[in-house]
Parts: C-alpha cells; sequence; structure tokens
C-alpha cells in the first residue's frame, strides 16, 4: 500500500465523521444557508428587484422570488452578467460561466463564483473518501486515474473565462493528484470526440488504471476502443488493478449489463449528481441506495410536486416539507446567483434520516400526448425489469409517442432499442415491457384498457446507432445524453434511418 493510499484511509476517517454529523443537521442547515444566501446577495441587482431586504421567511421568499427557468433568468439577468456587468446576481463578477447545451435554450451559460466552485470539488472528493471509509479500499488511489471530460481550454465572455464544466474542474483538481491523472492536458485538449477518445486508448493502455470516471455511454466508447486496440482483451486484463467506476448524468442501470461485460466483471461504483449549477447529491454508501443530498454547500433546495409543475400555482416546498416517493421539481438558490432556478430535473426521497434522493428524470423529458405522462423512472423500470428476466442487454433507447401510425389503427408508444443482446422471443418481450409499464403508470393502464392507445411497439436500431445519431447532431462526447423520452417525434424520426 502507498503512501496515498494511506494518507487517504487518515483523511477518510476525519471527513466522513464530519460529514455524519452533518447528516443529523441537514434542515437546520439548509436554514442557515436560506439567511447566508439573503444577506450575502440583498444589495445585487437581484436582490433590490426582489427586495431581499424585506425578506424574513421563506414564506417571504416565495412571494417575492418567483419561479423561473434559465429562458426566465436570462433576460435581464444571466445576460447582463455575460456581457461583463458586477453585482448581478451575485456580488462581484462569476470565477468561470460554465457553458452547457441547453434542450430548448441553446446555448446556456451557468455562473460559478469564488464561493460555489470549490463546492464542486469538495463534494466530489467527499464521494470517494465515502468509498474509502466504508469499504477500506483506497488502493485505486496509487494507481492512475481517468476522467474522460471535455477540454480544459477557455474562452471568455465579457472578460470572464468560459468553459465545459468538466474542462473547468480540471483546472482544481488537487495538485497532489495531479500526477495520478489522464488523460495529458495536450490530450484532454482536443476537441473532437472520436480522435480525443483514439488519443486517450493510446496513452493509456498500458498504463495502471485504477479509477476510470465519466459519463456511461461514453465511457462504453472507451471501452470499446480498448477492447478492439489491444485484440479483443477485457477490460480487467488490460486494466488488472481498475476497481473503481465513478459515474453521473444518467442512470447507470441501462448501462451495466453491457459496461460490466466489457470489463469481465462486477466493479464497484459511485454515483455522482453533479451539473453546472451545483453539486447537488453523491452517493455515500455501498449498501443504502439513493445519493446523499449536499445540504451544506452552498445551496438552498426546493421542492415543487411535479404534478403540479405546469399548473399555475405550484406548491414550493423546503425540505423539511418533503414527503418520501415523491416525485418533485429541483429548484435552486445557490451561491452562483441563481434564484427560484429550475434545474429541470425532478428527484424522489426515499430516506429523510439522512436525506437520501433518487434522481428520476426530467421535468420536460416526459410522454403525454394522450394525458399519460409516462416519465423516466417508469420507462427504465419497464425497460431493464423485461431486458433482465429475458436475459437480453440494452445498449441505449429512447420513446416517443406516434400520434398518426403510418400503418393506420391506434396510436401507440414508439420504442427505439439498441440492444447488446435482442431478446429470444421479441414478441413476448415487448407484450412484457408495455405490461410493467402499466404497472407504473396508472394512466397509461387506462388508455391501453379503454382502448384508446394500442400496447408499445418496438424498433431495433443497429450497431452504433447512437453514437451514429449524436454523431450528425454535433453531440458525440462530453457531457452530451440522449433523451429517454420526448413529447414529439423529432429524435424518433431522425432514428428510423438506423432501424436494424
Amino acid at each position: 500500500m502507498g503512501i496515498k493510499s494511506t494518507l487517504s484511509k487518515i483523511l477518510a476517517a476525519v471527513v466522513v465523521a464530519g460529514i455524519n454529523r452533518k447528516k443529523k443537521q441537514a434542515v437546520a442547515q439548509q436554514r442557515r444557508v436560506f439567511n447566508e444566501l439573503l444577506a450575502k446577495a440583498k444589495n445585487t441587482r437581484f436582490g433590490r428587484d426582489h427586495r431581499f431586504d424585506t425578506i424574513h421567511t421563506y414564506e417571504d421568499f416565495k412571494k417575492q422570488v418567483p419561479l423561473r427557468d434559465y429562458e426566465q433568468l436570462k433576460d435581464p439577468y444571466i445576460e447582463a452578467v455575460v456581457h461583463g456587468e458586477p453585482d448581478v446576481l451575485w456580488p462581484g463578477r462569476p470565477l468561470y460561466l460554465s457553458k452547457t447545451s441547453g434542450t430548448t435554450s441553446g446555448v446556456k451559460y451557468i455562473p460559478l463564483t469564488k464561493e460555489s466552485m470549490p463546492e464542486h470539488i469538495r463534494a466530489a472528493r467527499n464521494a470517494l473518501l465515502c468509498y474509502i471509509a466504508e469499504t477500506g479500499r483506497s488502493e485505486f488511489v496509487d494507481g492512475q486515474m481517468i476522467f474522460l471530460q471535455g477540454s480544459p481550454e477557455l474562452d471568455q465572455k465579457g472578460g470572464v473565462p468560459v468553459g465545459r464544466l468538466s474542462g473547468i474542474v480540471a483546472h482544481h483538481v488537487p495538485q497532489y493528484l495531479q500526477k495520478n491523472r489522464m488523460p495529458s492536458w495536450d490530450v484532454n485538449c482536443i476537441e473532437d470526440w472520436e480522435t480525443k477518445v483514439d488519443a486517450i486508448v493510446e496513452e493509456t493502455i498500458h498504463r495502471n488504471m485504477t479509477l476510470i470516471s465519466g459519463i456511461p455511454p461514453w465511457v462504453q466508447m472507451y471501452f470499446d476502443k480498448l477492447i478492439e486496440r489491444s485484440g479483443g482483451k477485457q477490460i480487467k486484463d488490460i486494466f488488472p488493478g481498475f476497481s473503481l467506476f465513478v459515474y453521473g448524468g444518467v442512470n447507470f442501470e441501462p448501462y451495466r449489463a453491457k459496461i460490466e461485460q466489457s470489463i469481465g466483471r462486477a466493479i464497484d461504483t459511485v454515483e455522482t449528481y453533479p451539473a453546472s449549477e451545483g453539486f447537488i447529491a453523491y452517493q455515500d454508501s455501498q449498501t443504502e441506495k439513493g445519493l446523499l443530498l449536499n445540504t451544506d454547500a452552498g445551496m438552498f433546495y426546493e421542492f415543487v410536486p411535479a404534478d403540479e409543475y405546469h399548473t399555475e400555482n405550484p406548491r414550493r416546498l423546503s425540505l423539511e416539507e418533503i414527503e418520501l416517493g415523491v416525485n418533485y421539481a429541483l429548484i435552486l438558490n445557490t451561491n452562483a446567483g441563481l434564484w427560484g432556478y429550475s434545474i429541470g430535473d425532478t428527484v424522489k426521497f426515499i430516506s429523510k434520516d439522512p436525506y437520501r434522493i433518487l434522481v428520476t428524470g426530467r421535468i420536460k423529458h416526459f410522454i403525454s400526448a394522450f394525458g399519460e405522462h409516462v416519465i423516466g423512472e417508469e420507462v427504465e423500470y419497464a425497460l431493464m425489469t423485461a431486458a433482465k428476466e429475458a436475459g437480453a442487454g440494452v445498449v441505449e433507447f429512447t420513446v416517443a409517442p406516434q400520434v398518426t401510425p403510418p400503418e393506420g389503427g391506434l396510436p401507440y408508444h414508439e420504442w427505439l432499442v439498441e440492444f447488446v443482446q435482442a431478446p429470444a422471443d421479441m414478441e413476448a418481450f415487448r407484450s412484457r415491457v408495455d405490461e410493467l409499464l402499466q404497472q407504473k403508470n396508472v394512466y397509461y393502464y387506462d388508455l391501453i384498457q379503454g382502448n384508446i392507445l394500442q400496447p408499445l411497439h418496438i424498433r431495433i436500431l443497429a450497431k452504433n446507432a447512437f453514437i451514429d445519431y449524436m454523431r450528425s447532431q454535433g453531440k458525440l462526447g462530453g457531457q452530451n445524453k440522449v433523451p429517454r423520452l420526448s413529447n414529439d417525434r423529432r429524435i424518433a424520426d431522425e432514428l428510423q434511418q438506423y432501424i436494424a
């Protein structure tokens, strides 16, 4: 065991003891964060516009600060920040602007401040320290660690550095990890994703890779290229010391079978929930389900019941008011200057002691062409359960409504699925997925039983269909993800050309 591994165990014991104490104080932490945020921002333009100096309670806050998504906060506030104006949403100017791709907003610029930036690093560190403290496994710290991420090269907007969140974070990796970290700076700066992955393969194939981190579909692409380059070896034979996979951004379960098949064995995993807007939660236990909500990180959370989100006056709840098992739209107020900000994600609490969540989908990614409001959690459950029962493996999938079937007849949900291994009996599989979805969603059940919809259809896509599709959209790699659900046919129609 190396010196880093030994020291990491000592650090883990100290830090995790503090995390465990704070778990019991989550509501009190949120109240303190709420008051600190208002006090700090009361003299900003946003604070003056919304009379922060007169807000004394959360009820006051809800009356004076409306819910907003990016587009609603963009003009005039974020636009002013991007043009270099100080003291708009938060005192001074941001440390960075994180550049992201929105589904409806085009390019989005999310501020990162000197107060918010350290919280991203701290949460990522804490996730790994929780793993070490619980399992006693720290050997990965002595080997090479790879983070599949965006380029660390930065542009400028209004005098503020601009880049992808993962590229910005690369500038803040602690010095003691820099020598272990892959890929090299030059390779990390390659913009074209396929060229970059090829270069990463060449740079890492003969190294002692012990930790690999990234969004699952793009890690799978890296694995595929490694296997091809090595003449068919599995990842466990290429990297015998590989022991920990860290991921975030999407539900891992649809990718687990293919990734573990590529590795050649099961692997320990740590899930994280980072976003440009803040590092919201992370997995703190290998034995407990869900992600620990990051309640002491300069973010005050609000929760809107998802089924009320699109109504005129949805309820806004603080942490102490939430209920278990309810789907909530997540609302952020942060030390980067986001206020009443709808991040677009939905979460569900599975524990209050401590507060642990599951990420259940996107508030705008659903199918409700017929009033069914099917959400991501439901389609993932139906497909993954049926696939496990049938011994099938799924690479990726997306679902869309087919309102006017070209073949005639009742409308239906069209599932476009790329399989690792397709089910032996496709008709039985299709029927089982539909049955499971009816069990999960009573509105879908009623529509099927009432002959308003016919049971779902599954289209099998060719190998690499989703990679080819993302390439055609200029969204291959990085933080880009295929939406699992759409309420229109834009993605589904593009994918028709890839049907096997």
